[in-house]
């Protein structure tokens, strides 16, 4: 993965620590979801579908960071809805950093200028906006006009001030190669940003657009092009060289979804956060009593064209510590 070594160490460490305790299931990461409100109304989301008495709570910073500790992870990624809608979400930054986790915000990064003077820049912090595409093709995405200048002026914003920003970028299948190349180059070359992240449209079921999702064929023919040339080797991609052999259809993996679970006002979600088959009130019971092969492409219809980091970039993450070749070319960049 494209981290800062010593977040890639950390990492390696809790790794080697769940192999030698002979974990069968453990978390890389956990999605934390303090709040399901958002200012936009993008078309792959949904999560403003929640019933308006959902929509008005926010979790108690206690919760949240319980939550996390419960489960162990070494990184969060807070998401929702938007984030920086929530009170306290500079606390419970505060507190994972002080509890020594790495933590991504996921932000629109329209409020971003408004709050960005409650956080500190952190080693262990990243700011991971979402950024859909050019202009263009971001405000139909988040189905508002002048969004893609805002989000640009945050995150100019953002580094001049010393931040890590990362962005993570989402296809469809209105998209070509061409597109893929010119976001992904405008972001590394033109913005600057650490790292970026990208994921193939999966079927969201409460998305408002249900018919631009990207099939498994779709998706490996779109990424095969967009990396023709060695073009990847270029990008500060946030994803191992395994997953992105994935995502061009050069190998294949299997669903981890226990890798990257997902904690919101409703609990722990099963399988995953893009699924929704109830959820347990507690990480033990999420893990022990979902049956974890049950799911994934060749197991459940509704997996069948999902290529989403959610539950492949776990499944690389650990055929690439379980390889010497791997991780080298991990390390390599390559």
């Amino acid at each position: 993965m494209a981290m800062p070594l010593r977040q890639t160490i950390r990492l390696a460490g809790y790794l080697a620590k769940q192999k030698i305790k002979r974990v069968e299931r453990f978390p890389l990461l956990v999605e934390l979801e303090p709040l399901f409100a958002c200012n936009l109304a993008c078309a792959g989301c949904g999560k403003i579908a929640q019933p308006a008495s959902l929509l008005k709570q926010r979790m108690p910073v206690e919760q949240a960071v319980g939550a996390i500790e419960e489960s162990g992870a070494p990184m969060v990624s807070i998401a929702g809805g938007e984030p920086l809608m929530h009170p306290q979400i500079d606390e419970i930054v505060r507190q994972l950093l002080d509890r020594k986790k790495i933590v991504f915000l996921c932000t629109n990064a329209v409020l971003l200028p408004k709050h960005l003077h409650r956080f500190t820049p952190h080693r262990d912090f990243a700011w991971m906006v979402h950024i859909d595409g050019l202009r263009e093709r971001h405000d139909a995405s988040v189905r508002k006009d002048g969004v893609f200048d805002q989000a640009v002026a945050a995150i100019k914003l953002a580094r001049a001030q010393g931040f890590r920003v990362m962005t993570n970028t989402t296809f469809f299948d209105t998209d070509t190669p061409q597109d893929v190349i010119d976001v992904l180059d405008f972001l590394n070359d033109e913005l600057g940003v650490d790292n970026m992240q990208i994921s193939p449209g999966y079927a969201y079921e409460k998305a408002p657009d249900q018919e631009h999702w990207l099939g498994v064929e779709q998706t490996r023919e779109l990424f095969a092009k967009a990396f023709a040339g060695g073009r990847r080797k270029h990008w500060r991609l946030n994803h191992s060289p395994v997953f992105l052999d994935f995502l061009e259809g050069r190998r294949e993996l299997s669903c981890t979804a226990w890798g990257i679970p997902s904690y919101s006002l409703l609990g722990w979600q099963r399988p995953c956060y893009l699924l929704d088959d109830g959820y347990a009130q507690t990480y033990q019971e999420l893990i022990e009593e979902t049956d974890w092969s049950a799911f994934g492409r060749g197991s459940d219809p509704r997996c069948a064209n999902c290529m989403a980091h959610c539950g492949y970039e776990p499944s690389a993450v650990l055929a690439t510590i379980g390889s010497l070749r791997e991780s080298l070319r991990a390390a390599a960049g390559s």
